[in-house]
């Protein structure tokens, strides 16, 4: 049997796939996205990203972007075992903190879907296409990815706004598993795609 791209494959099958989300590029469009992030919190990014600063930074230009395009922004932070309510642990990192009217969403599972409501949050506000950032890239960003991609959204990873403490598995997910099913983008990217 003749070996074939994953791309090509994508276009030689019918229906609906995972390898056809290889040659599928997402949309920005700022009436149907959302960015979700995911526990940028004071007890995971620093003991949990290889770079703490760089990603708290890029994570901060991709919201300030976001924002002045007018796309919700959902503030999701895990909740549970060391990362109790009275704990100093939860509090969201001073650089990312969510603004007036922003949805702060607990969790309490790697992923963002299992535990919460934001799939019917996202689909009542008709939001189809989510750009996903957190920490870690191989805890919550992989679990929400799987997840938002078997229920049929469009995702963008931003590389540089997830972090892992692994910086050869943050490098393997973003370069060769998660442009499987997601258009990955670097922050600066992702504000050029929106005239930013």
């Amino acid at each position: 049997m003749e070996a074939r791209s994953p791309g090509e494959r994508a276009r030689r099958n019918e229906g609906t796939t995972e390898e056809e989300h290889v040659t599928q590029e997402a949309t920005i469009d700022p009436g149907r996205t959302a960015v979700v992030i995911m526990d940028f919190q004071v007890g995971i990014v620093g003991p949990y990203a290889s770079n703490p600063e760089q990603v708290v930074e890029r994570a901060a230009s991709v919201l300030a972007a976001a924002r002045g395009a007018g796309i919700p922004v959902y503030h999701i932070v895990h909740r549970g075992g060391p990362f109790e309510a009275d704990s100093p642990d939860v509090e969201i990192h001073p650089g990312v903190l969510p603004i007036e009217g922003e949805q702060v969403i607990r969790k309490v599972r790697a992923g963002s879907f299992s535990t919460t409501g934001l799939d019917a949050m996202l689909r009542e506000d008709g939001r189809d296409t989510l750009v996903l950032m957190g920490v870690a890239t191989s805890g919550c960003v992989l679990s929400t990815l799987r997840w938002g991609a078997d229920v049929s959204y469009q995702l963008v990873v931003v590389k540089d706004g997830c972090d892992d403490g692994d910086e050869e598995v943050h490098r393997v997910l973003t370069e060769k598993v998660f442009p499987r099913q997601a258009t990955v983008l670097t922050a600066a990217e992702f504000a050029g795609r929106l005239g930013g």
